[in-house]
């Protein structure tokens, strides 16, 4: 199913490739009832309350521009009527908190949506409550409990059907949950350099494969793995490879223009920096090619513990294939 904020230069043959379609604006499902009337259609609304660990990460609320805002929920069901559309899906997202009042609240702002679409003589089968799910990726960070924000989500679920007769099926979306934690960034140490107020490892890593520290000071774990055996330990604040001030690896918590420093073995060229917790929203998210640095390769670690290259090194050639030289 495609959710996006940006219509598909070419819907229909999107959706006739059998791709589903969340209509996310007033706009996308207008454009969708003309170019398919008469058929089913999901809709993404904000339902006015968010939740994420930083102002970046929350998804809902009035400061987020995702979904149609709950008060214009009348012109949306409008419009449905004008096309003849049927919308059997609602959909809300709250971002990456993990409190469970929230999420009860949010569940019922929800189904209230729905019961809306449903007084309009809409079939709405399924509610998508999107995610996201908190994710522990440092030592001693705390993960979303699912069961404690499930049970009132379960609860509120089973009261509509006794108030409106309606059984739904419950959507959720949980990838970030499931592989954050199952990937992780291998780089070098490039470089060493200190001022008086810090000591740096520059490593070959930074923005173009882990871009979340920069945008909202993400934590990530951080492993200085030595070729020598080195008992020594000393702060260092770890940035990437790029022209950058913002490509820094060890943001203050929540802070992207801050600087933690992190108590790392003590760094020499050519040894190994780990970056963990970057199985999600990196390699998806990087700064590609900022710079001119090619994308960097995958490897699959499959359950037999064997290596499998599922992405080759980006060549500079696949870098500047798409330029054009004018004489």
């Amino acid at each position: 199913m495609l959710t996006s904020q940006k219509t598909p230069d070419n819907l229909i043959k999107t959706l006739e490739g059998g791709v589903l379609y969340n209509a996310c604006s007033i706009h996308q499902l207008k454009n969708y009832g003309e170019c398919f009337p008469g058929t089913n259609v999901s809709i993404r609304v904000n339902p006015g309350l968010g939740s994420g660990g930083t102002n970046r990460t929350n998804t809902g609320g009035p400061a987020s521009s995702f979904g149609i805002w709950y008060e214009q929920l009348a012109e949306a069901l409008n419009i449905a009527e004008d096309y003849n559309l049927n919308i059997n899906r609602v959909h809300t997202h709250i971002g990456s908190g993990s409190d469970p009042e929230v999420w009860k609240k949010v569940a019922g702002m929800s189904l209230e949506i729905v019961a809306r679409c449903l007084n309009e003589g809409n079939c709405v089968e399924v509610l998508n409550l999107g995610g996201g799910y908190k994710v522990g990726r440092m030592t001693g960070d705390s993960f979303t409990n699912l069961q404690e924000c499930g049970d009132p989500v379960v609860e509120a679920f089973k009261s509509f059907k006794d108030r409106t007769g309606k059984k739904l099926k419950l959507e959720i979306e949980p990838g970030t949950y499931l592989v954050a934690n199952a990937g992780a960034v291998i780089a070098e140490v490039i470089d060493g350099k200190s001022t008086p107020g810090y000591k740096f490892i520059i490593s070959d890593s930074g923005m173009t494969e882990v871009t979340r520290p920069a945008l909202y000071g993400a934590q990530h774990p951080i492993t200085v793995i030595p070729f020598d055996t080195i008992e020594e330990a000393e702060d260092y604040i770890v940035t990437g490879k790029c022209c950058e001030s913002g490509d820094i690896l060890t943001p203050a918590p929540g802070d992207s223009e801050g600087l933690r420093t992190r108590r790392l073995a003590k760094a020499q060229i050519d040894d190994l920096v780990v970056i963990g917790g970057s199985g999600a929203y990196c390699a998806g998210m990087s700064a590609k090619n900022y710079n001119s640095y090619p994308e960097a390769p995958e490897v699959l670690i499959d359950l037999n513990e064997q290596a499998h290259l599922i992405r080759k090194r980006q060549t500079l050639d696949q870098i500047i294939e798409n330029e054009v030289i004018v004489v």
